[in-house]
């Protein structure tokens, strides 16, 4: 399992290796809930960086030198109907 600060550090370093700092700060990143027993991350960035991010994720293939991969499983507009939409996946 990983520390919610090596997952976030991790999305930024790729975040960054792809578009540089000025791409990373048009994203606003912000890390709302990390459960590492559910293996479950809620972040929220800018609506425009969203296909940014998504981009940034999919080139994440470890986590502190422990293979992994992320998913996306849904995106929102607001944080409350996301928490709707992934209680499925807490069960």
């Amino acid at each position: 399992m990983f520390e919610t600060r090596e997952f976030i550090d991790t999305v930024w370093s790729a975040i960054r290796r792809l578009y540089g700092e000025h791409g990373a700060s048009q994203t606003r990143l912000n890390m709302i809930r990390y459960d590492q027993d559910a293996r479950l991350a809620i972040i929220r960035v800018a609506n425009p960086a969203s296909d940014m991010v998504r981009a940034a994720l999919a080139t994440i293939t470890e986590i502190s030198e422990t293979p992994a991969s992320i998913h996306v499983i849904a995106a929102s507009g607001t944080i409350k109907a996301l928490s709707r939409r992934i209680r499925p996946y807490y069960a």
